[in-house]
């Protein structure tokens, strides 16, 4: 009875070691089954992501600085046409105003705002804030290549093929500065944090290199300096939305977004790499001017009956740049070769961008206007 029980355990054992074996043997073969059908598929999809990164073009990202609506979309939708893959675009506009069907007629603008956007006030660090703002969004992309700053009135001169060419052609970022010898908006109380040797001014509408983007973004030294002693006087205008400052004779005038980028570049010691001058076409000189609107600190408007064919070749055939205080004049080119100087100019109404457009004079290859 006992041998009984005994051979009876025995087989019990020998079954239950049979099983574990085939259970291990299957869980083996299942988990190495698993381990190369995930193997196979994590290859499959990092040869497709390769591939896609082969296939991929260095992006430019064009950032807008607006009020709320974009008024000359209708042109930038033209520009964009059939160019999906080598652009992003980012809205900088009023906090809480959103880029939606209602308020654009163009996909390429639709919720591309920025949902982190501040207050700007014209005159004050609050514009370079806001410039810092998009270059995060857009830094956050690795395609984006270059960084164009652009506002609400800008409209583009010339072909999405030729500007991203023109733009992509060079490594440097093109950045309208000079030294700053005669306005002297040079605050002292910036020393010895910003030297005056370092003091720069130029255009806000500039395009960064991804190194000099992120040069921005990270600055914690140079911004502080102009949020505390870098802010327009009190204009007149500006006097009715506070109080009249009572020795107004006595402050110190300065516009942080025309000096902001091109001291900090300077100061970083990276002025080597830059293209001197800007892309962005805006008419300053206004002494000839009739009308007390066109006089003063803004650039002058273009309206519908200034948008004709001679001002659009006007501004297409600068060559070079004067810059008085450098004694330097910078001859443009592209590619080692002359070429003009500007790829976009401002400031348009909707209207005069819009009989530009209708007639023909906008979006040209170079060669159709020669």
């Amino acid at each position: 009875m006992m041998m009984m029980k005994k051979k009876a355990s025995q087989k019990k054992l020998l079954l239950y070691r049979w099983k574990r074996k085939v259970f291990l043997t299957l869980a083996f073969a299942l988990c190495l089954g698993s381990f190369v059908y995930f193997q196979a598929r994590y290859n499959d999809l990092t040869a497709s992501l390769k591939k896609l990164r082969v296939d991929q073009k260095p992006q430019i990202a064009f950032l807008f600085i607006a009020r709320n609506r974009l008024p000359l979309e209708f042109v930038w939708d033209s520009f964009f046409l059939g160019k999906d893959g080598k652009f992003s675009i980012y809205v900088h506009s009023r906090p809480g105003f959103v880029l939606s069907e209602a308020t654009t007629q163009s996909k390429y603008f639709l919720n591309r705002q920025v949902n982190d956007s501040i207050q700007v006030e014209w005159g004050e660090a609050t514009m370079i804030e806001a410039e810092r703002v998009l270059l995060r969004h857009a830094l956050k992309d690795p395609f984006n290549h270059r960084f164009v700053f652009l506002s609400d009135s800008c409209i583009p001169l010339y072909s999405f093929s030729y500007t991203y060419n023109y733009i992509m052609s060079t490594p440097t970022s093109f950045v309208d500065s000079f030294a700053d010898t005669k306005d002297k908006r040079y605050n002292p109380r910036m020393d010895p944090v910003i030297h005056v040797h370092n003091w720069r001014k130029g255009s806000q509408w500039v395009v960064l290199n991804r190194k000099h983007a992120e040069i921005v973004v990270n600055d914690t030294i140079v911004l502080p300096m102009f949020q505390q002693h870098c802010r327009r006087k009190s204009l007149p205008e500006f006097w009715r939305d506070r109080p009249v400052p009572a020795e107004g004779w006595k402050e110190h005038n300065c516009i942080p977004d025309e000096h902001y980028v091109q001291t900090l570049l300077a100061q970083t010691g990276v002025d080597s790499e830059l293209t001197r001058r800007s892309l962005t076409h805006s008419a300053w000189d206004l002494t000839s001017s009739k009308s007390n609107e066109r006089r003063g600190w803004h650039p002058m408007t273009y309206k519908f009956s200034d948008a004709t064919p001679h001002l659009i070749q006007s501004i297409k055939g600068i060559d070079n740049i004067n810059y008085e205080t450098e004694y330097r004049r910078e001859w443009c080119t592209s590619k080692g070769k002359p070429a003009p100087c500007f790829l976009f100019a401002r400031k348009f109404t909707r209207p005069a961008a819009l009989r530009l457009l209708r007639e023909s004079i906008l979006l040209r290859e170079k060669q159709q206007d020669s």
